[in-house]
């Protein structure tokens, strides 16, 4: 298998930068084109466990617009193959203490890169 070719790897990682743009610019639309449109996708969230993109698609439109300016303090994205790829990141709020970690599974697809899981967490450090 080949690991991080590199015109994957700068798919993948163009896919990662547009999502963290939509993250912290509350750019739902995006967001929701990003995760795979299926009830087998998930999202681990910090306080909430979702699964199918419906319920992904319902979270993210009931979310506050608050808060969301976050620092990337590292990020590992490692390609396998031409269609799979995982995207792990931490990071730290504005204003909070807590140390954040967010893993992504993302999987070529027709209609380009998706997140299929999904898993948001903090650390008190």
């Amino acid at each position: 298998m080949d690991i991080n070719l590199p015109d994957v790897l700068a798919e993948v990682e163009q896919a990662c930068s547009r999502y963290e743009r939509a993250l912290v610019s509350n750019d739902v639309a995006v967001l929701d084109e990003l995760f795979w449109d299926s009830p087998l996708t998930l999202r681990y969230g910090v306080s909430e466990n979702l699964y199918g993109y419906d319920a992904i698609c319902d979270f993210r439109a009931g979310r506050p617009a608050v808060g969301l300016a976050r620092a990337v303090l590292k990020t590992v994205i490692t390609t396998y193959g031409r269609d799979f790829a995982t995207a792990n990141l931490e990071f730290q709020r504005v204003g909070s203490s807590k140390t954040g970690r967010q893993s992504q599974t993302w999987v070529r697809t027709p209609a380009g890169w998706r997140v299929v899981a999904a898993h948001v967490s903090l650390l008190d450090i």
